[in-house]
């Protein structure tokens, strides 16, 4: 399952920065401009003195006495919040700090960049709280002036943590409508359909993953749930296997061993030497208790192999005789991973011309596969774009497609 990283915006201590010293500097300016009465002017330099010493609760307190004085003016009380909001918010106290923002917000007194501040300070304040629905209209509010793509994530993250996964999808599908997501909004719409239960959509998305972003994680996850869609067909294994290897999957040595026996199955014996000796030099074959049942497997390659080369002509024109085009079609893959790339895919595409064979699409998955490994990316892509299936064959094309476009590291 992927995961996704919340967006560290710095909203609640970047704008508690902000208030906690910001708001006291430059009040002696706002003093100056209109005189302060001496009941409101004194408490307010206590207060300023007090956050200094650091003792922001003692600050808090003396606050009451200017608050306590009648008839003030607006100026004065928008004075009396900017200390308070830088108090409260030092001392921790983030209701009261909430409550100084959103009248400092509503003051119509910030300049624009300031109110920035504090309204994503106040955002800040809500999600420490936990106040979701607080902290969601608050950015709206932003929103709604202009658009802030860490403002529009952090929002999708609120309603992902609150539980509100329908208006998360949704805001992520807006964004979508807009471009491509970036992969942590992938991430998050991935977590998304796999809380909702949204199998389809959830491999959907991880294909997106795969695709732009190709790493271990999301191949893994991929190739290991389409084997469960509804109709998939196992004869696909050796399918997935090749696209496994092709994108540096296979780890165990169980994985190498059963690839090489399905490919030596499927009359490939140069591949399943490929896979094997990617296998003993990675150091995962050849070793402990198993590697005289890993040796045995590479002889048998290479015993097949050496047969093969040998009865290659013979074996070619007796297929040709019995119009066997599945057969000729195995040979023709075998030929083009034993080195013989263009006699292989011309031997596949007569194969397929042909006609008559068991599983027509699993045919051209298989060539588009074999020009892949002889290097032929654009025919290869042009083949696979046109398998087709609902059994996985069209699915592995696809994601043949993704690999090649977006190899591994």
């Amino acid at each position: 399952m992927p995961t996704f990283r919340l967006a560290h915006l710095g909203l609640v201590m970047a704008a508690l920065g902000f208030t906690a010293a910001t708001p006291v500097i430059g009040l002696s300016t706002a003093m100056a401009a209109e005189t302060l009465r001496p009941e409101v002017g004194n408490p307010l330099q206590a207060a300023q003195a007090l956050m200094k010493q650091g003792k922001n609760r003692e600050a808090l307190a003396k606050l009451r006495d200017a608050d306590n004085v009648g008839n003030k003016t607006a100026n004065e009380s928008y004075l009396i919040e900017r200390v308070r909001a830088a108090a409260a918010s030092a001392a921790g106290d983030n209701e009261a700090a909430a409550k100084s923002f959103e009248t400092l917000i509503a003051s119509g007194k910030l300049s624009t960049g300031e109110k920035d501040k504090f309204s994503e300070g106040l955002v800040g304040l809500y999600i420490r709280a936990k106040d979701y629905p607080k902290a969601n209209a608050a950015i709206n509010r932003q929103l709604k002036d202009h658009d802030n793509p860490a403002l529009r994530q952090l929002l999708i993250q609120n309603y992902y943590v609150s539980g509100n996964l329908a208006q998360a999808e949704q805001e992520l599908r807006n964004i979508e409508k807009g471009g491509k997501l970036n992969e942590d909004q992938l991430g998050l719409l991935a977590n998304i359909q796999l809380k909702k239960g949204d199998k389809a959509g959830y491999v959907g998305t991880i294909e997106k993953l795969a695709a732009s972003y190709p790493k271990v994680s999301y191949w893994t996850d991929l190739l290991n749930r389409v084997v469960t869609k509804p109709g998939y067909s196992n004869r696909l294994t050796v399918d997935i296997y090749r696209l496994k290897l092709a994108n540096n999957l296979l780890k165990k040595p169980s994985e190498f061993v059963e690839m090489a026996q399905l490919v030596l199955q499927a009359k490939a014996p140069a591949e399943a030497l490929k896979v094997l000796d990617k296998g003993y030099k990675a150091g995962i074959l050849g070793v402990g208790a198993e590697a005289p049942r890993h040796q045995r497997l590479k002889d048998l390659a290479e015993k097949n192999l050496a047969e093969d080369r040998k009865t290659q002509a013979v074996d070619e024109a007796a297929l040709i005789k019995a119009k066997d085009q599945d057969g000729l079609l195995a040979m023709g893959y075998g030929l083009v991973q034993a080195g013989q790339a263009d006699k292989g895919l011309q031997m596949m595409q007569d194969a397929i011309k042909a006609g008559g064979l068991r599983n027509p699409e699993d045919a051209k998955l298989h060539l588009g596969e074999a020009q892949a490994v002889a290097g032929k990316k654009a025919q290869a892509l042009t083949t696979l774009k046109g398998v087709g299936g609902t059994d996985g064959t069209a699915d592995l094309a696809r994601y043949w497609i993704m690999a090649i476009n977006h190899p591994m590291g």
